[in-house]
């Protein structure tokens, strides 16, 4: 059985995180898996780049652009233009060897000019079984990665919020309708990162019509053994650079200023505890991690040490080692790394009550779930995890090693391969 990952980068974004740990969980388990990417950083013997030369990574860069470019006339807000995907530029990968010789053809995110809906046609032409791993809504949505409130995707989708002149034939009702086309034929196996994203895509017109297409859950898996708890917290944080006495609150995302990772609130939470606990003031600081991690330190009176990008897993495994919690205030999102990494490294969590988030953190336990936007409330969470959170460790580590060790949700997705190969239901 061959099994072909298909994703845009192998390094950069969470999907792509996510699709390297499964691949390697995979082949560790003996699946004969390998991965075709457009962006590669790695030296990864499973990862096959698209991109070799100067020439190639012209015509990428060109297909990007072309991709973002032409979705601007239609955007209602620029700082949302990397929410929405028209899928119009892309690659044919159906003539690839390696699409060619795989027996399953497994998707994850495939965007930004790796996939156009055309060449997601010809990949469906070929009548591979395709496996989809949903890291976002956008495999069943009008365009939408995340559709907030919106849910005009159980239906026909328009009258899209994000798009600048909505209407009931604007682009996401078009794209919706195109889709509905390329999958009527195809036989497809959704499988949700989380409960939740699976429990949307069943909701979803495109996927609730066709009984060939299923809908499974499986968690994203993780190396337990490199994100684990530090033998001595002190000697990481020396390590690091970082104090060895003070109270340290960890927080980060891939880009800081993403709007729907919530920093806005994070900032007024920290503000409010630090002019409601002054006892905090000589006690807690504050450690940031990804793009524009130095842009907060004018909106908090706590010190922050930045730490941008982070490259390597093991740096990033120690920033929660090092931490007394970790915290996330996103506003929707669907199966976090860094909360599977943070519980992986017996870090409590604080975040809101949100997208699969909840099916992460056992409240009162392994964390602390707040009300979605409740900020005030979000900071209580602080408080109580910071005083005395050995135990609530011990409860993260036990949940990340139940749920998210790699070796189990490898089995999990072997068992997928296995069942769709041999004609049996999800």
């Amino acid at each position: 059985m061959k099994v072909l990952h298909i994703n845009q980068s192998d390094s950069t974004g969470g999907a792509a995180i996510a699709a390297i740990r499964l691949l390697d969980a995979l082949r560790a388990g003996g699946t004969d898996a390998h991965m075709l990417v457009l962006r590669s950083d790695l030296e990864h013997p499973g990862v096959t780049s698209m991109v070799h030369t100067r020439r190639q990574e012209l015509r990428r860069d060109l297909k990007f652009l072309a991709e973002v470019f032409s979705y601007i006339p239609y955007e209602k807000n620029k700082r949302q233009r990397f929410t929405f995907s028209s899928g119009r530029f892309g690659y044919d990968l159906s003539h690839h060897p390696l699409v060619r010789k795989a027996d399953i053809l497994h998707l994850h995110w495939v965007n930004q000019g790796m996939l156009s809906l055309r060449g997601l046609e010809k990949l469906l032409s070929l009548g591979k079984p395709i496996v989809w791993t949903l890291h976002d809504t956008w495999p069943f949505t009008g365009g939408c990665h995340y559709p907030g409130a919106c849910g005009g995707f159980t239906v026909t989708c328009g009258q899209c919020p994000l798009l600048k002149t909505p209407g009931e034939k604007d682009l996401s009702a078009r794209q919706h309708k195109r889709k509905e086309a390329l999958y009527e034929n195809a036989s497809m196996t959704f499988v949700g990162c989380s409960r939740w994203m699976k429990e949307m895509a069943e909701k979803s017109s495109l996927v609730k019509k066709d009984l060939k297409h299923s809908v499974g859950h499986i968690f994203n898996a993780i190396d337990t053994s490199l994100f684990a708890p530090a033998f001595d917290r002190q000697v990481v944080r020396q390590e690091l650079g970082l104090p060895v006495h003070k109270k340290l609150v960890l927080f980060g995302a891939a880009n800081m200023k993403d709007p729907r990772k919530g920093m806005d609130l994070l900032m007024r939470t920290f503000r409010n505890l630090y002019h409601t606990y002054p006892q905090l003031r000589d006690q807690l600081e504050l450690v940031a991690f990804g793009k524009n991690a130095s842009a907060f330190d004018e909106h908090v009176p706590f010190r922050i040490h930045p730490f941008h990008r982070v490259n390597f897993q093991k740096d990033m495994a120690r920033l929660y080692q090092a931490a007394d919690l970790f915290v996330l205030p996103s506003q929707q999102d669907n199966l976090p790394n860094t909360v599977v990494e943070s519980l992986s490294c017996g870090t409590p969590v604080v975040a809101f009550r949100t997208g699969g988030v909840p099916e992460m953190i056992q409240h009162g336990s392994s964390g602390y779930l707040a009300d979605a936007g409740k900020w005030r409330e979000l900071g209580n969470g602080i408080i109580s995890f910071l005083e005395d959170n050995q135990q609530a460790g011990i409860f993260a580590r036990e949940f990340a090693m139940q749920n998210f060790e790699s070796g189990k949700v490898a089995s999990q997705y072997q068992g997928i391969y296995e069942n769709i190969l041999s004609g049996k239901d999800l």
